[in-house]
């Protein structure tokens, strides 16, 4: 099979721009559909070449309708140089290892071509040790999620095509699927983790679905319009991870002086207040419409972190602290009898 000319890749993007310069520097008013013959490429590349080489590199390219052809409207010595800094560069692998996270999904492929094709514009005359970034540069992730590939590609696919879906799901905890009919209107990856934003037709709402829970799905037939009053910057502006309520949670926590560099070193949420404290400990203060994402996080640091307010995630803190002691009680209990009975 034959590949049509703009995927042949017969030339990187900046070679093809250097022959389109040469061709108009040797004033013989070139068309675009001859370029296009000559670099075997199609007349929109020609085109998008001849835009970039107006608008980025400030070339006086200007069409001649009297001779049918592309010419300098003033004289030009030289094609320009193309800069790229040594960061960017490291920039541009850095952004091609985090490609890992996609891999195997539908978006693997545009995004390697996306960085392929900024790879081949590059100066030919680039030095750079790209064996030390490799040795020196890595991503990583605490908890890779397991993805089936087939499920994610129609549900990015639907989602881009506005087709509405007939879901097999399990909601967690639960060992029962249920069938559900939604709209799919965005597939989002955050922190690490893939989520489908649906309008929920049985719910009459926008729905949370985590693609793993998925175990079948089908295209109904019937094509959608998304709501425009949804967004999803602002579904989640007030959220601390994936889950949104309707609430409106002032949220104080206080940190040791152990843990205080940690949490003064990143920015958990667009709202967050920090101030220190006497002890060398700091405080954090948010805005959230929802605690449940919250609880957990505070959990996560131990005695470390000691909430302050509101009272019901206060509560909640304390109930779940209680649960843990509970279950280790109980496993140090069947431990003890284990041993006796040895």
């Amino acid at each position: 099979m034959r590949l049509a000319p703009d995927h042949a890749h017969t030339r990187p993007p900046l070679q093809r721009m250097l022959r389109i310069h040469q061709a108009i520097q040797s004033a013989k008013y070139p068309t675009a559909v001859a370029l296009a013959e000559e670099l075997e490429v199609s007349s929109k590349s020609i085109h998008r070449d001849l835009d970039f080489m107006r608008e980025r590199l400030e070339l006086p390219i200007a069409w001649d309708a009297g001779k049918f052809g592309f010419y300098y409207t003033e004289e030009v010595n030289s094609f320009p140089a193309i800069q790229i800094t040594e960061g960017e560069l490291i920039a541009l692998l850095v952004a091609e290892k985090a490609l890992q996270q996609y891999r195997g999904t539908s978006f693997e492929k545009p995004l390697l071509s996306a960085i392929k094709k900024m790879e081949e514009s590059l100066p030919d005359t680039f030095s750079f040790n790209l064996a030390d970034v490799e040795q020196t540069i890595s991503l990583r992730t605490r908890a890779e999620p397991i993805i089936d590939l087939q499920i994610f590609d129609s549900l990015a696919k639907a989602t881009a095509a506005r087709q509405q879906l007939e879901l097999t799901y399990r909601k967690p905890g639960q060992k029962q699927t249920e069938l559900r009919i939604v709209d799919p209107y965005h597939l989002a990856n955050i922190n690490g983790e893939w989520f489908l934003f649906a309008f929920d037709h049985l719910r009459k709402d926008i729905r949370t679905f985590v693609p793993i829970r998925i175990q079948h799905l089908r295209r109904t037939g019937k094509i959608f319009r998304r709501s425009q009053k949804f967004s999803v910057e602002k579904r989640l502006r007030d959220s601390f991870g994936v889950h949104s309520g309707k609430g409106e949670h002032e949220v104080v926590i206080q940190f040791n002086p152990r843990v205080a560099d940690y949490v003064q070193e990143k920015k958990w949420h667009e709202s967050q207040q920090l101030r220190p404290l006497k002890n060398g400990g700091v405080e954090l203060k948010l805005r959230l419409s929802s605690l449940a994402e919250i609880e957990r996080w505070v959990l996560s640091w131990g005695g470390d972190a000691v909430v302050i307010r509101p009272r019901q995630l206060l509560e909640g803190v304390k109930n779940s602290a209680k649960r843990i002691l509970r279950g280790g009680g109980r496993a140090n209990a069947a431990m003890g009898s284990k041993r006796q009975r040895q």
